[in-house]
């Protein structure tokens, strides 16, 4: 399999169960993913995050249509302040345990994964961008942390 760089979007953050979650989306085609998948990710990602705690509710989420048709949901949110906590989702993918091929049948994972060559370079950006607007200042800015997102581009280009 040769190595290709997939298509990187940004989606507008969303607050759930009381936590703000940046948004990105790869795919490897140039069409969107579709809304019906965007939605069923939508409905599961409360299942993947932390309790809330006395700190920063952030986080970010990176939402992969693959190639083979499934679809992937990693949920990072900021937890004790300075560690991330990993919620993984997939739809699709008998591979990972999936009881269909259907992109929008989304099951928790147990696995122990970090995520893909794809779906990596938020983590690189978000680190960063937490450090530089919430866990460094002395007064934490969420407003400006949810606002610091990759651009739309490839997955290559960071």
């Amino acid at each position: 399999m040769a190595f290709q760089e997939k298509r990187l979007t940004v989606r507008p953050p969303v607050e759930i169960a009381g936590r703000f979650v940046k948004r990105y989306h790869v795919t490897p085609f140039p069409e969107p993913i579709e809304a019906e998948i965007e939605d069923a990710a939508l409905a599961i990602l409360p299942r993947l995050l932390p309790p809330v705690d006395d700190t920063t509710p952030g986080g970010f989420a990176v939402l992969h249509r693959g190639g083979d048709g499934a679809a992937y949901l990693n949920v990072y949110s900021w937890y004790w302040g300075n560690a991330l906590w990993l919620g993984c989702a997939s739809a699709g993918q008998p591979f990972l345990g999936c009881p269909d091929k259907d992109p929008t049948h989304f099951m928790k994972l147990d696995q122990p994964l970090v995520g893909c060559v794809y779906e990596l370079p938020p983590v690189v950006h978000e680190r960063n961008a937490w450090v530089r607007h919430v866990f460094a200042p002395e007064v934490p800015d969420l407003d400006a942390y949810l606002a610091d997102s990759l651009p739309d581009g490839t997955t290559g280009d960071r």
